[in-house]
């Protein structure tokens, strides 16, 4: 299945996961709302809203660079009534945007805690309903959230209490809007990675260049994103995936393909269960 002629607004859409999605989305002929904050070059980080409509449009699709701050109710109800007047609705809700302070409880400023809860968890749940009474109209229409499956183990939040707090809302959007929207048809799904994935994230705030050999590229998100979007909406809800297993389940066998040195060693994501195997012939760590 295609998703040509298909609406996505993708916050966080300027770089990373969520630039990937929307051309994955952009080789269907999709069109792609870019939900994102960066609309001038940042010093370390690669990618404005402009540049990545520049890629989606080269790629096949229909872009709107917007320049969005998901904490802003008002500026997120605008991004949502501009992209309908330009693409005449929405098919398709990602929300990618995502802040991330792996500190403890005594090291987390609550300004940095204010960040990641109203990104992450407020964030979602905004967005998420900003597009809700668009996509109760749309054919086939899935809400997608970058968050981690809801497995609550003390060994996820001791380090990190505030960042787990904030990303485990994001996932508890998909519990609760799955039952609350099943009736509209409207699927709301979890995707997360089981290794992590090369992106700025990593490179400035985990593991360096260095960390960046024992990832998986983006487009392996990108594929897993796709594979949910051309499910039957009304037959597909209230799941929480695990990248590589989801995408064993529809058929990819070739997992060295998406990683970015196939001689490093997998790097482990944090909140992937411990009962969550990885495919045959896939190694982590």
């Amino acid at each position: 299945m295609s998703l040509k002629g298909k609406t996505l607004f993708v916050t966080g859409a300027s770089r990373g996961i969520g630039l990937a999605i929307a051309l994955r989305a952009a080789r269907d002929g999709a069109n792609v709302a870019i939900a994102a904050k960066t609309a001038e070059p940042h010093a370390k980080l690669p990618g404005t809203i402009y540049t990545a409509a520049a890629e989606i449009e080269a790629a096949g699709g229909r872009a709107l660079p917007l320049m969005v701050d998901v904490r802003e109710e008002a500026s997120v109800y605008e991004a949502v009534e501009k992209t309908v007047a330009a693409f005449g609705g929405i098919d398709i809700c990602v929300n990618n945007a995502s802040a991330i302070s792996l500190t403890g409880t005594l090291q987390t400023d609550m300004k940095r805690y204010d960040l990641m809860n109203q990104i992450n968890a407020r964030g979602t749940y905004l967005t998420s309903k900003a597009c809700i009474p668009h996509l109760k109209q749309a054919a086939n229409p899935h809400v997608l959230m970058l968050s981690p499956p809801l497995d609550m183990k003390p060994r996820w939040f001791g380090g990190h209490v505030a960042y787990s707090m904030a990303k485990f809302g994001m996932s508890m959007c998909v519990l609760g809007m799955a039952e609350e929207f099943k009736d509209d048809a409207i699927a709301f799904n979890a995707l997360w990675p089981r290794t992590g994935i090369a992106t700025a994230a990593i490179k400035f705030a985990l593991a360096g260049d260095e960390g960046l050999r024992h990832c998986r590229t983006v487009e392996i998100m990108a594929d897993a994103a796709h594979a949910i979007f051309v499910k039957k909406a009304s037959e597909f809800s209230g799941n929480f995936l695990i990248d590589d297993s989801f995408l064993y389940g529809e058929g990819v066998r070739d997992f060295d393909q998406y990683r970015v040195d196939p001689t490093a060693a997998l790097m482990p994501d944090f909140f992937v269960p411990a009962d969550s195997v990885a495919p045959p012939g896939v190694t982590i760590g």
